[in-house]
């Protein structure tokens, strides 16, 4: 009997050193891939095929923006068709930020090529607006909120009204964006976590927020409606709107991807908790590249005691499984429950 499936789909923030090669390794499929290139080939740009064959990774070619974005997609897109579907049932997509382009890829809303030209012109449209974006934890060592943390947060954007805005709700991480000015100020003002935190996100601008409004009207400008398709499956939006599949008002789905989405906060936690509620799947599959949003999924599902889960040892422990709950295919010992040979 198959076993039911919630599909995640990774953010732009997912490909780096560790993941180059990704897509070359995992051999999708020659159809799928002559799509992926022939979009970009029509764009007068790198083609996937060459981005993965350079001898070594380079930072400045490959997280130009839409180079990555290029990367991302066509490895997430590539990795829901080696999905073993004689053993999994997909009742949903879902995505975070950038995500969402790859969930409606996956869902058929957009054809492989179609979608490529979409994140291509995205990326390059986001990159030319202003601004920047830093992300900061909001739980503690064991995944648990932390009121504090919390508080030091609505803190910076009350200060910083109108300049600083939440960009994406990820789990146990404020993803925060906005104008530089305010981004500088708001990470001197955070006391120092982790080690890492509060982390500047590299080549990213102010996603998610007002500064991305000219990018928006752009696209809704060259993406009409009529270059969207109905779902093949449901899709849960960073609002936890769900489009259903075979019955979506295109108009309205072709204007919160183009512009909600784009300058509005998207909220992945509550996507992932509504989609989970909602479908109830036996099992999460996280595409790849990378591995990195393992976290923010278990942090989204601790927030609502999903399944009893209450902190970072109950969600490893849940793991322990013979076969995990949450399957990401950028880990090799679990993309091998994913695929027909385990080797895809």
């Amino acid at each position: 009997m198959k076993r039911t499936a919630l599909v995640v789909c990774p953010g732009r923030g997912t490909y780096n050193k560790t993941e180059y090669g990704y897509i070359r390794n995992h051999t999708p499929e020659a159809a799928l891939m002559a799509q992926f290139d022939n979009a970009r080939e029509v764009a007068a740009l790198t083609t996937v095929t060459e981005l993965e064959s350079m001898p070594v990774f380079n930072r400045a070619v490959h997280t130009k923006a839409d180079n990555a974005a290029a990367l991302i997609f066509a490895a997430g897109v590539a990795d829901y068709a080696a999905i073993d579907f004689n053993q999994f049932e997909v009742v949903a997509v879902t995505g975070n930020s950038m995500g969402w382009y790859t969930a409606l890829g996956c869902a058929g809303v957009l054809s492989a090529e179609t979608g490529m030209q979409l994140v291509t012109d995205m990326a390059q449209l986001t990159a030319a607006c202003s601004g920047a974006q830093f992300i900061y934890p909001v739980v503690d060592d064991n995944w648990r909120p932390d009121p504090v943390r919390q508080a030091l947060v609505q803190q910076q954007l009350t200060l910083h009204q109108s300049e600083l805005f939440m960009s994406i709700a990820y789990g146990g991480y404020a993803v925060l964006a906005g104008t530089e000015a305010a981004v500088k100020a708001a990470m001197s003002a955070l006391p120092p976590c982790d080690d890492r935190f509060p982390l500047l996100l590299t080549g990213h601008a102010g996603f998610h927020t007002a500064l991305m409004q000219s990018a928006s009207d752009k696209a809704l400008a060259s993406w009409p409606a009529t270059r969207f398709n109905q779902p093949q499956l449901p899709l849960v939006d960073g609002r936890g709107h769900i489009w259903p599949d075979l019955g979506s008002d295109l108009a309205a789905l072709q204007h919160y991807t183009l512009q909600h989405q784009v300058c509005q906060t998207y909220d992945f936690s509550k996507a992932l908790q509504v989609a989970v509620k909602e479908f109830a799947p036996e099992h999460l599959i996280l595409l790849g590249p990378g591995a990195g949003a393992g976290s923010a999924v278990a942090q989204s599902l601790i927030q609502i005691n999903w399944q009893g889960l209450t902190s970072k040892q109950d969600f490893t422990d849940l793991q322990h499984s013979r076969i995990p709950y949450v399957l990401s295919m950028g880990m090799p010992e679990q993309r091998l429950h994913c695929t027909l040979s385990g080797l895809a």
